[in-house]
Order: structure tokens, then C-alpha cells, then sequence
């Protein structure tokens, strides 16, 4: 191979890497690993921001726009009652819609499974954690963790909650889920309080 030859395939590696990495979904510009994301709410999906874009949607701008910047706050709860909201596995997070309904998501290996909860039950719910009246809609959920004798319930972002959901997926085997998505699991959550 000649050192021109060399040269060209250097470079396109580091082209490749470069596509590679991820971007700013608004701008474009290359994001850290510790990026910020966004959630536009006519989309439902979740964006990865550059340190400028995400300073653009803070709170009292996201009010007029449909780009809604997520929070950074990781707050661990006492015991929340959870069952009157339905919840049929161990592992599940729910949030606050803008129109007053709440989703409940759990993860599962074929990706989120959604479903609506009871409007009571919630309120319900609240009443007995008040904590709970704060979460932003759209980009703060309850994340609860009961299965295999965790009792551990957050108030966490929704990148986080997602994140449990490809952790799920990635490692989900069978029908039981194999040797390596609960070590998996219970890595997330240990990162989970380090992070708070």
C-alpha cells in the first residue's frame, strides 16, 4: 500500500467515526457523551442537544414552543404505593402528559410497552407522595424498581427512563431475560444514585 493510499484510508476511518458519533438533532453540531436532550412534544421523541441548543429551551421558553428541555434531576423517594396504578411487572416509570393524563411505560425486550393510568388512581397516588405534584410533564417520570426484591422509586428524567428501556432490550435473552440483563439492570440503578 503506498502512503498516499494509507493516507485515504486513515481518513475515511476518521470520516466514518466522525458520521458516527452523535450530532446535534437541531443544529447538527457534534454532541459529548454528557449531552442534554429534548423532547418535542408534537413528535414524542426524545433529541440529543449541543450546550447551545439545549440553553435555548429552558424552562419559560419551552412553554411557548413544542421543544421541551430535559431535566437533570435525579431524586430518590420513599416507598410509593403503586399498586392501584396497575403496574403488572417490577419495572415501570410513568408521566404526566400536558393534557393531565398519565402514560406508564415498562420496559420490555421488543421496547417500551405502553398504557394509560387511571386518572384516580394517580391522583391517588399523589396525595400519598407529594413529591410527585412537581414533575414536569413530558420529561419527568416515577421510575419504580420492584422487581426481585428492589424497593426503589425515583423522580428521573425520561432520557434515563429510556435508557433502562434499551438496557432491557440489549440484554434481554429468552424468556426470562438470561444471566446478564438484572446485573445489567441493577448497574443502571447503582449509576442511577450516583448521578443524583
Amino acid at each position: 500500500m503506498t502512503t498516499g493510499a494509507f493516507e485515504r484510508v486513515v481518513r475515511r476511518a476518521g470520516a466514518r467515526r466522525a458520521e458516527a458519533a452523535e450530532h446535534c438533532d437541531l443544529c447538527s453540531a457534534p454532541v459529548s457523551a454528557g449531552h442534554r436532550h429534548l423532547f418535542d412534544t408534537q413528535r414524542g421523541e426524545l433529541m440529543c442537544a449541543c450546550r447551545p441548543c439545549s440553553l435555548l429551551f429552558d424552562r419559560e421558553a419551552a412553554s411557548e414552543g413544542h421543544y421541551r428541555r430535559v431535566p437533570e434531576r435525579r431524586l430518590r423517594l420513599d416507598p410509593v404505593p403503586t399498586e392501584a396504578l396497575g403496574v403488572p411487572v417490577g419495572l415501570a416509570f410513568f408521566v404526566m402528559r400536558a393534557d393531565g393524563t398519565v402514560a406508564a411505560y415498562y420496559p420490555s425486550p421488543a421496547g417500551p410497552t405502553e398504557w394509560e393510568v387511571d386518572q384516580q388512581a394517580w391522583r391517588d397516588t399523589v396525595d400519598r407522595c407529594p413529591e410527585l405534584a412537581g414533575l414536569e410533564t413530558d420529561v419527568e417520570a416515577l421510575l419504580i424498581n420492584t422487581a426481585r426484591d428492589q424497593q426503589q422509586y425515583w423522580i428521573a428524567p425520561i432520557d434515563d427512563c429510556f435508557r433502562l428501556v434499551g438496557v432491557v432490550r440489549r440484554e434481554w435473552k429468552g424468556l426470562s431475560g438470561g444471566s446478564t440483563v438484572w446485573p445489567e439492570i441493577e448497574r443502571f440503578f447503582a449509576e442511577l444514585q450516583e448521578r443524583r
